[in-house]
């Protein structure tokens, strides 16, 4: 049996300043304290009418090699590390207002902005956190690529295949962690986005990236990171799992089960949440709908 958790929301406002990979502009990212049953909804201040857009998976829209979020017509985009770090702590209920289309990339990591939520500390709140408790396994993809939810005795774990062949640098690697607040901080969120040199100098050529550096994000060539070193050996495989945490996390609710993936990406994720939500079993309080 699961037990439920109270919900939590932020002691007070955390602030965040960087520039976006894609478009190189700089944004300054305000984490507000929000109410019970808030959820995590961002508040495009920079538009002539003020937009907000919950983060949820039915406002996720398909782009690729990031997370976009639209609703009304207003959108904001790479806010995988952000859900993570959110999603990562069990911060519930937060109002994250933006000048921005675009997050910042920071360092590739989720590192800055769990330092940042940390430093302003949290509150548990005066109402229950509705848990999603998989039942059963419900699998999605191909032999390329897949992702699985299984049933767990309790609680959110996952296992994580990255496979980019063995005449790669990056190689293959598999990292399994049940996913707590402090495994969270510890084991995931310092874990930087890579990308190879080839795929790097491309999306370059195409105007984008290009303020963006190797030390923004790891960069492999054929002998590993350029300019730059590993913070963990496996780094890579942590950092998507940790992408994986902030997909799951547009569920909008806890996730009880065990989910096991095979060089999924934000898409196939995304997908399995939509499952989940439609043939899962919700659990709020001491009343249980299917």
């Amino acid at each position: 049996m699961y037990n439920l958790r109270q919900q939590r929301t932020l002691a007070k406002t955390a602030v965040v300043c960087g520039f976006g990979y894609w478009s190189g502009q700089d944004v300054r990212v305000e984490f507000r304290p929000a109410a019970p049953d808030t959820g995590v909804v961002f508040v495009r201040q920079d538009l002539a009418r003020p937009a907000s857009i919950k983060a949820v998976v039915a406002n996720r829209v398909e782009t690729p090699r990031r997370t976009v979020l639209r609703c009304s017509g207003a959108s904001v985009e790479m806010v995988e590390h952000i859900l993570a770090a959110l999603t990562g702590l069990q911060i519930d209920n937060c109002e994250i207002h933006v000048n921005a289309a675009e997050m910042p990339g920071m360092d590739g990591s989720a590192q800055p902005f769990v330092e940042a939520l940390l430093a302003a500390g949290t509150c548990v709140q005066p109402a229950v956190r509705p848990a999603l408790v998989v039942r059963e396994v419900a699998r999605l993809g191909n032999e390329e690529s897949w992702i699985e939810a299984r049933p767990s005795a309790g609680g959110l774990s996952l296992k994580f295949h990255l496979d980019y062949g063995l005449d790669s640098p990056i190689g293959r690697q598999t990292l399994t962690l049940p996913v707590t607040p402090d495994s969270f901080r510890r084991e995931l969120a310092p874990a930087r986005t890579f990308l190879l040199r080839s795929e790097a100098e491309w999306l370059q050529a195409q105007g984008l990236g290009r303020r963006a550096t190797c030390q923004d994000l790891l960069v492999f060539d054929a002998v590993g990171p350029v300019d730059n070193t590993l913070r963990f050996r496996d780094e890579c495989v942590r950092h998507k799992a940790l992408d994986l945490v902030g997909d799951l996390g547009l569920a909008g609710c806890d996730l009880v089960g065990h989910f096991v993936a095979y060089r999924s990406g934000h898409r196939l994720n995304a997908e399995l949440v939509r499952v989940l939500l439609a043939e899962g079993e919700l659990v709020v309080g001491r009343r249980r709908t299917a």
